[in-house]
């Protein structure tokens, strides 16, 4: 026989707790304190807080980690400011105490950049591979297939029927404008796939830019400069910049810089509306053209092989570097102006330093001439052969045997451009527009102060005024941005020397006052001896001035040679007298 539990079934919300009787408390196990709460009290308390904290600080630092955390050198590296002068050359101590405290700010500043990545939230990727597999065998589909549903739609393709097409990303990579061959231009939020505007300008378009904002767009059509709007309004016609084939815009100088067909340069001040600078550059017609982004130089590819880099307020090039014996055929600067890559129709491309102009550091041959380059963020130069692109990764520094990446198309290539803050190239073709995914191409992480692709109406309208506030003026670009900081010493003995020679300057009345006096000579006889010395002075520097003057005049006087009877047939100059 089963015997049966007797014990009660407890079920799942009961507990054994309950049917125990609770235990209570009596009034005489409870003490009770009644304590008066005074500020006395309270600042007592709080003294014996802070103290039990220093106490756990003080037993804390001397046991496994004493001071600050080390900083990684390489990260030092590349937030350096370059050497400083640490008081070499300066002669006064207070100066060079001052400058010393600037260095410490400086090295302090380093520090604090270097220590704040570790709160970079993104970081570069980039494509691994198997053992005996290439990078270059990775397809856009296959990418496509492993990356998030977000990062897919970021290759597109939009087939047109006015190409050849143009295209340009904004400053902060979220907008893209294109232009055609036949007058098709279009502007949009390519992240969105927000229409802005779409019109037909009714004739050719060479050239297209955003400007300052993406609410402005320049676009050099067949006869002169057009400004539309975002959507597509006509705000300007600048007649007197004409022919223009290519165009490029200096933001922090809000300077829109072109080449026209004929060999003028063109400098335009968009916040001012005038022209800075115009001039003939007599290299003729060409249609290769870049801005460094370090010294906001225009350097401009010709026919023989030449890279030139000019500014607005020199009519002569600043520098020239012969880089190819053939004519060239497209030019890249990378965005910290460090590299510049240029290739040639003798299927060469070559990569310089363009800080130095002092021989190729990388040269590689190619299987057809280079349509167009043009450097990403994270330096991968992207170079275009006929209908394919090939990207490389660390080309500039290094030797690189083979593309990180190959990307055929089966229309023609016109321009590309890389995506800021994306992992994107866009490709302007004859038969439409191509966006494509590089792994680690684009910065991952961005300024908002400097560029936000996320910003508002209201951050652009204050960038604006903020970037207007800050506009740096058209005569400081030069090749070295450094030389506005230094005294030009040789101009200034020019000057001096030449004020010299000049006859028609008077003597400088000099009023001196000594301060100790001198015994038997009154204060005015003081001053007609230091009158006369200065007269003195003047009148030797006049007499040498004009026997300098005189020289030629006795050469002209010299007897010429005689021929005789034949003297009569030998042209007599005139005197201007």
């Amino acid at each position: 026989m089963k015997v049966q539990n007797k014990a009660k079934n407890i079920r799942y919300f009961q507990k054994e707790d309950d049917e125990k009787p609770k235990k209570s408390h009596s009034s005489n196990d409870v003490e009770v304190f009644n304590i008066k709460v005074t500020p006395r009290t309270i600042k007592k308390q709080r003294f014996k807080e802070t103290r039990k904290i220093k106490n756990v600080l003080k037993r804390g630092s001397d046991v496994k980690f004493p001071g600050k955390a080390p900083v990684d050198p390489k990260s030092l590296e590349r937030h350096s400011r370059g050497e400083g002068l640490q008081g070499r050359g300066v002669r006064h101590p207070l100066y060079a105490a001052k400058l010393k405290k600037k260095e410490n700010k400086y090295k302090y500043a380093q520090e604090q950049a270097a220590r704040a990545e570790i709160l970079l939230t993104e970081d570069q990727g980039l494509i691994e591979v198997g053992e005996g597999e290439k990078t270059t065998s990775v397809s856009q589909k296959i990418i496509a297939e492993n990356v998030d549903i977000a990062a897919a739609t970021k290759i597109f393709d939009l087939k047109l029927d006015f190409g050849p097409y143009r295209a340009k990303y904004s400053r902060n990579g979220r907008h893209l404008l294109l232009g055609s061959k036949l007058g098709h231009l279009a502007a949009f939020d390519w992240v969105t796939k927000k229409l802005h505007c779409e019109i037909n300008v009714m004739e050719s378009i060479h050239d297209i830019s955003w400007l300052h904002v993406e609410t402005m767009i320049a676009v050099a059509q067949k006869e002169w400069l057009y400004i539309y709007d975002n959507t597509g309004t006509e705000l300007h016609c600048v007649k007197k910049m004409d022919k223009i084939l290519r165009m490029e815009f200096l933001p922090y100088h809000f300077l829109l810089a072109a080449v026209n067909e004929y060999g003028f340069m063109t400098w335009l001040d968009i916040s001012i509306g005038e022209i800075v600078g115009h001039y003939n550059n007599h290299i003729g017609r060409t249609t290769v053209m870049t801005q460094n982004p370090y010294n906001a130089t225009l350097c401009l590819g010709n026919s023989k092989g030449v890279v030139s880099l000019w500014a607005p307020n020199v009519k002569e090039p600043l520098a020239k570097i012969l880089c190819h014996k053939t004519p060239l055929t497209a030019i890249a600067v990378d965005n910290r102006g460090m590299y510049m890559a240029t290739s040639g129709v003798d299927r060469s491309l070559k990569i310089w330093d363009i800080r130095n102009l002092d021989g190729p550091l990388q040269h590689y041959k190619l299987r057809t001439p280079p349509v167009d380059l043009d450097f990403s963020q994270k330096e991968m130069l992207a170079v275009g052969l006929g209908d394919v692109v090939e990207i490389y990764n660390n080309c500039c520094s290094q030797t690189t045997v083979k593309p990180y990446l190959r990307h055929r198309m089966a229309k023609s290539i016109s321009n590309f451009k890389f995506c800021p803050y994306e992992d994107v190239l866009g490709i302007g073709t004859s038969g439409g527009f191509t966006s494509i995914i590089v792994p680690g191409s684009g910065e991952p992480n961005f300024d908002a102060l400097e560029s936000n692709p996320f910003q508002t109406k209201k951050q652009r309208k204050e960038a604006e005024v903020k970037a207007l506030l800050e506009k740096i003026p058209a005569e400081l670009i030069t090749l070295d941005p450094f030389d506005v900081m230094q005294v030009d010493v040789p101009s200034m003995k020019e000057q001096m020397e030449a004020r010299k020679k000049l006859l028609h300057l008077k003597p400088k009345n000099v009023n001196f006052t000594p301060r100790h006096k001198n015994k038997g000579k009154t204060n005015i006889a003081r001053k007609k001896i230091i009158n006369s010395a200065m007269r003195k002075e003047t009148i030797d520097q006049v007499i040498e001035a004009q026997k300098i003057l005189e020289e030629p005049a006795k050469k002209e006087t010299a007897p010429k040679q005689s021929f005789g009877v034949l003297d009569r047939f030998v042209t007599k100059t005139k005197s201007n007298k």
